[in-house]
């Protein structure tokens, strides 16, 4: 039982988030998952990395933060979970959990998010659209041109697409709340905590290493989706898509982020990756695709289309095996 109600509510979730996202009302009233697991984790940065610490101790510190964020994550999620099996008829408790599970995806928001930088490039200007974009990516935005905006959004549309949907509903699928509940957490402190600067490096040891091995699956997968939805989508190629996976995504300085970033590279006849600055330091990173890179604000909205049919994609691929599933 626990396997069906978990790949129906996966299924489930994927479709209420995709139709309403997380409600501008509920936002207002009790804020985002997410900014409760964030805060936290701040309040557990500034208490156990501090800088008169042993670099020893805040490496050790940083893996029992990793382990407490987890379990404030995921014990709710169990116990709802638990109640919701027991307490109710499957199908009851997978609708449940599937509305739970919607409010820790982000298909809907991202989407809108890297929409936003286009309509800035469209209509309001280089300084906007840089504005625009700084909000999906944590490299310096001030020293982007057109191209190198219309670039950032496109690359963080894919790697958000791994981690930030693909990757959920992958453990959601198998574990149900609890496993989206502790992704959410895992990911939620790689992005505030995992960094290679001195104040991170020892104390986000654990969180980055961690975040790394549980998205690794997903960003194959992710992969998989976007070349599928490429030979599907107008003006995009499934056959290069591929080529650009297999010969560049390994080339990528994480274990993961190249994999969406060279298929949506390669379907859609583009250039991403390079250098990047973060934080006033340039990083050299590698190339993914081998097209061009002068980009602009119709590229983004051809890459939002392939996007919004990888997730068709995957929405069919979750609610087939729930179907199946049940019938079963």
């Amino acid at each position: 039982m626990w396997f069906e109600v978990t790949v129906l509510s996966a299924a489930t979730a994927l479709v209420l988030e995709a139709a309403v996202g997380y409600p501008p009302m509920v936002h207002r009233a009790i804020a985002h998952p997410v900014v409760w697991i964030g805060a936290m984790i701040g309040r557990l940065d500034q208490r156990f990395n501090r800088v008169t610490l042993p670099d020893g101790v805040r490496r050790l510190n940083g893996i029992l933060v990793l382990f407490a964020v987890v379990a404030a994550a995921s014990f709710p999620a169990i116990f709802i979970q638990y109640l919701a099996l027991i307490l109710i008829s499957p199908l009851a408790a997978a609708l449940l959990l599937g509305f739970l599970a919607a409010t820790l995806l982000a298909q809907r928001s991202l989407a809108e998010h890297v929409a936003a930088v286009a309509r800035s490039l469209e209509d309001g200007g280089l300084i906007e659209a840089r504005a625009a974009v700084a909000h999906i990516v944590g490299r310096e935005t001030d020293p982007l041109d057109q191209s190198g905006v219309a670039r950032a959004a496109i690359e963080s549309l894919a790697e958000n697409f791994s981690d930030g949907v693909v990757a959920p509903i992958f453990w959601a699928t198998w574990l149900g709340l609890p496993g989206i509940a502790a992704f959410k957490a895992i990911n939620t402190a790689d992005s505030m905590i995992g960094h290679r600067t001195k104040r991170h490096r020892d104390f986000g040891w654990a969180v980055a290493r961690f975040d790394d091995l549980v998205n690794l699956p997903a960003s194959r997968l992710t992969a998989i989706w976007l070349v599928l939805a490429a030979a599907i989508t107008p003006g995009a190629r499934a056959i290069d898509a591929l080529r650009a996976v297999l010969r560049d995504a390994r080339k990528h300085e994480s274990p993961n982020a190249g994999w969406p970033e060279a298929a949506m590279a390669g379907a859609l006849g583009f250039r991403l990756g390079g250098p990047r600055r973060y934080a006033g330091r340039t990083t050299e990173g590698a190339w993914m695709g081998s097209a061009r890179s002068k980009l602009d604000a119709a590229d983004i909205r051809h890459a939002l289309r392939l996007y919004y049919i990888a997730c068709l994609i995957q929405v069919f691929a979750v609610g087939l095996a729930a179907a199946l599933i049940i019938r079963i």
